[in-house]
């Protein structure tokens, strides 16, 4: 089916108390596997590159964006794109060309009225192309000279009062908080401040995401969709799939050159992790 776009699937998930998974693709198998366990399970998903993702591919934004058009055009289920990350400005806008219908523009490592004047912008500019846009908050620095933490520092927290004020001061459709969870974690053991979170739904009124969401128990996680996160962001719990099963593979056929073998069972491995995230999310895992 043609591609829908991110902020609806947010605003749906949002106005039924529920949350949408947003993967982090890097190679055409990562595209293939998110779609394929969206499928399994169900329900919607967003497809999402980093500016890292990009850098790694050259510079190159179009190979892998048209990609994952051409695979969500023939998914079953609803399938947006989404641009992750962004910090380069001339990259944010080549996303409205490239098939993207919205973008998180990262401005957190600066100082807060930097990081909100540069965040502005780019709302300002992502809506004038009917861009929905999504923005994070982690701590704001000053205190002791300390300079601000982004939403995945550890020990970062989201201040429901600056964040409201950040909100209606920069103009962005959704907000990524830190409530404890970190990027790239590789075991499952991050606690969610979930006082926090409720505190935090309760002062804005625009979507929230959970970005690091690898690191969260499945537990946690249900709690946190249960508490108002309606976008969760999933990366490295992926390359954990893929790369176990690829390791697994070629241990136990060293002698394999073909990498189709291996790398299909790496896309199997991402696809049952899609599936399985998927239904803790939308509250369809079983008991």
């Amino acid at each position: 089916m043609p591609l829908v776009t991110t902020g609806e699937l947010v605003g749906r998930a949002a106005a039924a108390r529920s949350a949408v998974a947003a993967f982090n693709i890097i190679t055409l198998e990562h595209v293939e596997a998110v779609v394929s366990g969206a499928e399994t399970a169900g329900a919607p998903v967003v497809l999402q590159v980093s500016e890292n993702a990009v850098k790694f591919r050259g510079g190159r934004l179009l190979p892998l964006a048209r990609a994952a058009v051409a695979v969500a055009e023939v998914a079953a289920v609803p399938v947006a794109l989404h641009l992750d990350h962004v910090q380069d400005g001339t990259l944010l806008r080549r996303a409205a060309d490239a098939g993207f219908s919205s973008v998180m523009y990262d401005a957190s490592r600066l100082p807060y009225t930097e990081n909100l004047a540069a965040t502005r912008a780019a709302a300002d500019w992502a809506h004038s192309q009917g861009l929905w846009i999504e923005a994070e908050l982690g701590e704001v620095g000053g205190k002791d000279g300390e300079p601000p933490r982004d939403a995945h520092s550890p020990g970062a927290r989201t201040l429901p009062g600056e964040a409201r004020a950040f909100v209606a001061d920069s103009g962005v459709d959704a907000l990524a908080v830190a409530i404890g969870s970190s990027h790239a974690m590789t075991t499952r053991t991050a606690v969610l401040d979930h006082d926090l979170l409720k505190r935090l739904s309760a002062a804005l009124d625009v979507p929230l995401v959970l970005h690091g969401s690898s690191g969260v128990p499945d537990g946690e996680l249900a709690l946190a969709v249960a508490g108002g996160i309606a976008k969760v962001n999933v990366g490295t719990a992926l390359n954990i799939a893929l790369t176990g099963a690829v390791r697994e593979c070629l241990d136990a056929r060293p002698e394999a050159v073909d990498p189709r073998g291996y790398l299909a069972a790496g896309r199997e491995a991402m696809a049952r992790t899609v599936a399985a995230t998927v239904r803790v999310l939308t509250g369809t895992a079983a008991p």
